[in-house]
């Protein structure tokens, strides 16, 4: 059983990047469990001071969650031309403690729509930059990003394959073997 952990950009409860989310782990394969990683909007901005004795629970939890999986995947929209506040917080509360967080050497991709022309390109970009510098092992062929806001992308058969593939090469990622 592969486990993948989803972490969604969008806070709105209706947000079509938490319906993706939802959609992936109604589809996924009988091999893979899609966890979705609830409680972001509840994780205070990251400070260090807060962090150092006891982190908050809401922070623990996340991490809890990111660590026990196998791969993480984002599923985000983009908010002014980058990842929304909350996930680059949870990307920097996973960061922790610096080489030892929850996203250390975990297979990660990233995917979502956004109704612009440039499809949430900036908000995965960096998404994965941020995930690379916390540790993560970021498979570059994981990427889909929506442009047309013509498209209903939870209905549209091409999108869905599009989104399964990027999942399905996720949890196919194997790591190359590191040179001793």
């Amino acid at each position: 059983m592969t486990r993948v952990a989803v972490l969604v950009g969008s806070l709105r409860t209706d947000s079509v990047n938490r319906q993706i989310a939802e959609s992936l782990r109604a589809q996924a394969p009988a091999d893979v469990q899609i966890d979705i990683v609830e409680g972001l909007g509840d994780v205070p901005f990251y400070n260090e001071d807060i962090d150092a004795d006891a982190p908050p629970a809401a922070a623990t939890s996340v991490r809890e969650q990111v660590a026990a999986a196998d791969r993480v995947l984002v599923v985000t929209p983009e908010y002014n031309a980058t990842m929304p506040a909350v996930l680059n917080n949870a990307i920097d509360w996973l960061s922790r403690p610096y080489g030892a967080g929850a996203l250390v050497g975990k297979p990660f991709g990233v995917l979502g729509v956004t109704p612009t022309p440039y499809g949430g390109k900036w908000a995965h970009e960096h998404a994965r930059l941020s995930a690379t510098i916390a540790g993560a092992v970021v498979v570059e062929d994981v990427t889909v990003s929506q442009t047309s806001i013509d498209v209903d992308v939870l209905n549209d058969a091409e999108v869905q394959g599009r989104l399964r593939g990027a999942l399905e090469t996720l949890v196919a990622y194997v790591p190359e073997p590191s040179a001793a």
